[in-house]
């Protein structure tokens, strides 16, 4: 993979190494800001292998929509895993600088899972329209090889956009080595380029579109007709029931579109770096964490495995 960034790069590059500035603006509370983001950080890789052991363990929970739940958290952990653990050392003082290679490669796992997890939210709400628009025909609709198919082709779109969106970045020609940011993220890379970069901004505006809007209005459709339905049941109890099955999904889709949204769709603005941190700390650290928090203490189906798995272990 490092070979084919190489060979997009056509060789254009002039420095070899970058440097994360990351959270220099307050560096009297950079302390603090580690003990925080750790703390986050273990709490949510605790959460997501929990949700994953839990969902492997226990029968009641071999369905599509746990399926998706569980992919949905290995993804999530890896994306965390791509940059948390930097940042927290850049926090200590102790990182070193950030080699072109490394650098390029941290996009591309980046791009690469927050447009997978984009698509399996899809995914999810597909299946939460089937359950409950379709009751009768959802087992052969929402079938296995369906399932393994739209998270196939959500990690497909994701692998493709992130190999045409890193070759684009890093065919640039670079003439400074300070990232105005705590990872590699696109328009700060690109801010360290000696050219104009009118058509790369082109280039991520137009894929953020496709990515964020385009699963994000999928997603409304079916929660329309979801909506549509729930109302036309006559069982109170019934529709009760229909949208307690959704509210942990719509909450997690609300806040995780909400932020990629503000992250990618805004227009070069007047924003500060520092605001700008503050917007992809939220997406990068606070919405990984929302997907254990909601389906674990929201969910009740996932709770009552927890207990079952607890008194298993107990007794």
């Amino acid at each position: 993979m490092l070979l084919l960034f190489r060979l997009f790069s056509k060789n254009y590059t002039l420095v070899s190494e970058f440097i994360f500035q990351g959270f220099s603006s307050f560096h009297e509370h950079q302390l603090t800001l580690f003990v925080v983001f750790l703390a986050l950080y273990l709490f949510t890789l605790a959460g997501n292998i929990i949700i994953v052991t839990i969902i492997g363990l226990d029968r009641h929970l071999h369905t599509p929509m746990y399926f998706f739940l569980s992919m949905l958290s290995v993804s999530e952990t890896v994306y965390t895993l791509v940059i948390i653990p930097r940042m927290l050392f850049d926090l200590l003082g102790l990182s070193r600088p950030i080699s072109w290679a490394g650098c390029a490669t941290q996009m591309f796992f980046f791009i690469t899972l927050a447009i997978n997890n984009c698509f399996l939210l899809t995914a999810m709400g597909y299946d939460r329209y089937v359950a409950i628009c379709n009751p009768l025909r959802y087992s052969v609709i929402m079938s296995r090889r369906l399932c393994i198919q739209l998270v196939w082709g959500a990690c497909s779109i994701g692998l493709t956009v992130a190999m045409t969106q890193v070759s684009a970045v890093f065919r640039l020609p670079f003439c400074t080595t300070k990232v105005a940011h705590f990872f590699c993220d696109i328009r700060p890379v690109m801010k360290l380029s000696c050219i104009d970069t009118t058509v790369n901004e082109i280039l991520t505006l137009v894929i953020s579109v496709l990515v964020i809007l385009i699963p994000m209005g999928l997603v409304f459709i079916s929660y329309i007709l979801i909506i549509s339905t729930i109302l036309r049941m006559a069982s109170a109890e019934g529709r009760k029931k229909a949208f307690a099955t959704c509210a942990s999904h719509i909450t997690v889709v609300i806040v995780h579109y909400g932020c990629a949204s503000i992250a990618y769709l805004k227009p070069k603005s007047e924003n500060t770096r520092d605001q700008d941190q503050l917007i992809s700390v939220t997406y990068t650290v606070i919405t990984p964490l929302l997907n254990p928090v909601v389906y674990t203490l929201r969910n009740k189906e996932v709770k009552n495995a927890l207990c079952r798995a607890i008194g298993r272990k107990l007794s």
